[in-house]
């Protein structure tokens, strides 16, 4: 008598002689229900308890510090996860997940020290005292570490395991250049703000004078070129792993990265020249020179270099400011 199912076949005679075979069947059974050839469900189900437990910690202490910290470490968990479960430990596995957890905690790292100098996340100002906002939080968080991570998710779980090739090599390169762009304008901007000299002023150094936002392109190249550096492996569905590049890049440009930045640099430099000037000349996401950036026409920043109209809904308009001769301003009536 034999039963067949969706993962394995099993022979009466044979299950009833060997407990231990019996075990392992039901093992099998239990594991594939939860990990998919891809890994998509677990991953999900890891992630979703991750993000549940520093919602809990959030909720019932009022304590936000690790927020940035839960996103980030959870990149390394899944990364880590899925390469050790697959047990390939193939080059191209072995070398994403690296760069994955690099970056993970490297950021987390940071993320969690400045909190912690800060002292607090304004922008749980408005959560702390409202659970659904928070979950809403949390829940966003989490299909951001699920969907982002997908490349490198994919990859650890795929058998294929073609050669090194070009793709790989330019992959990680993109990595490296984005990497070294994320934490060098981190730490110019960290710099720049424990400065007293500098309190009360919007960060124009190093990489902040060709980029107003030179952390969030790099997070978005790297992520890109991890990406690139999965696609040796991709077949069919599995391209759809474009999707996380793609809705980190949406999410910083539209969400909650530069929009939310924009809106508060604005309403605290908008009615100074010197800070309008930087704006006008500087670019909003890939970094340029500002003589050059300067000099483009509106249409082709929009169209070509992300300068969206939405990045400048709460800049005062000119005609409502009166200009001094020092390059300050006050505003009429």
């Amino acid at each position: 008598m034999i039963f067949e199912g969706r993962f394995i076949r099993i022979q009466t005679y044979a299950v009833l002689g060997d407990p231990s075979r019996l075990k392992k069947i039901i093992n099998s059974i239990v594991m594939g229900t939860v990990i998919d050839s891809h890994f998509l469900a677990l991953t999900a189900i890891v992630t979703f308890c991750y993000q549940l437990s520093f919602f809990v910690v959030t909720a019932l202490l009022k304590f936000d510090k690790v927020t940035d910290f839960a996103g980030s470490t959870n990149f390394v968990i899944l990364a880590l996860l899925t390469l050790i479960l697959k047990g390939s430990w193939h080059v191209r596995q072995v070398v994403l997940s690296f760069l994955v957890v690099v970056w993970g905690l490297r950021l987390g790292v940071f993320l969690l020290m400045r909190i912690l100098n800060w002292g607090e996340d304004r922008r749980f100002d408005e959560m702390r005292e409202n659970l659904g906002k928070l979950a809403v939080f949390w829940i966003f968080q989490a299909v951001w570490v699920w969907t982002v991570s997908l490349p490198v998710t994919i990859v650890n779980a795929s058998d294929s395991n073609p050669g090194i090739e070009a793709r790989d090599i330019i992959g990680w390169i993109m990595w490296g250049v984005g990497l070294t762009i994320e934490a060098t304008a981190d730490q110019q901007k960290l710099m720049f703000k424990n400065s007293p000299e500098n309190r009360g002023k919007w960060c124009d150094a190093g990489l902040w004078g060709y980029s107003r936002h030179p952390n969030y392109f790099g997070e978005i190249f790297l992520w890109w070129g991890i990406f690139v550096g999965s696609t040796p492996v991709l077949d069919g569905a599995e391209w759809l792993v474009v999707l996380g590049p793609v809705f980190l890049t949406l999410l910083l440009l539209f969400v909650s990265g530069i929009p939310l930045l924009e809106v508060s640099a604005d309403k605290k430099y908008g009615n100074v020249a010197a800070y309008r000037h930087y704006k006008n000349t500087t670019s909003p996401l890939i970094p340029l020179p500002p003589v050059v950036y300067g000099s483009l026409p509106s249409w082709l920043k929009v169209g070509f270099l992300f300068e969206f109209p939405l990045y400048n809904k709460n800049l005062p308009k000119e005609e409502v400011l009166g200009w001094k001769k020092d390059g300050s301003t006050t505003k009429i009536g």
